[in-house]
């Protein structure tokens, strides 16, 4: 078993990704994975989290939007009430919260303060083995889905 993470994890929604366009602003990063990053230190006292919107499984990029451009172009259009580029379940599957720099932080405390952050509450939280889940996604080469991950090792929020 790897080191144990602090998580909190929530089901991608409209609700989440205009929660994050509305309080975090554009990503900090993109990959072409599909994940968008936000680092900014509204953990426990100050601690940096690592917010990161997980793609779905087999994630492929629209066509008509750039690496850089899906998390805006999909915010926009659902704050407009518009089809985004794609449909959401086929962007993201749920947002992770974790402290960025392996800080000691209780689950419990990242949770309020994620909570506070965002204005939704997390689906669950509690520890999570980053390293199995990292190693599974990529033996499969992305094929996994994180999010299931979490939450299976998470368990009910």
């Amino acid at each position: 078993m790897g080191r144990l993470v602090p998580t909190c994890v929530w089901r991608a929604s409209p609700e989440v990704v205009l929660a994050l366009d509305e309080r975090f602003g554009p990503p900090h990063d993109a990959y072409v994975n599909g994940s968008q990053v936000w680092l900014r230190d509204d953990g426990p006292s100050g601690v940096t989290v690592e917010w990161r919107l997980h793609p779905v499984a087999g994630y492929q990029r629209p066509p008509a939007v750039g690496t850089y451009e899906v998390f805006e172009a999909a915010a926009d259009a659902l704050a407009a009430g518009v089809q985004p580029p794609a449909p959401l379940e086929r962007l993201w599957e749920g947002l992770e919260a974790f402290a960025a720099y392996g800080d000691e932080v209780e689950p419990a405390t990242l949770a309020a303060a994620a909570t506070e952050s965002l204005g939704v509450p997390p689906d669950a939280s509690g520890v999570a083995d980053h390293d199995r889940i990292g190693d599974e996604w990529e033996r499969t080469g992305g094929r996994t889905s994180i999010v299931a991950a979490l939450l299976d090792q998470l368990g009910p929020g």
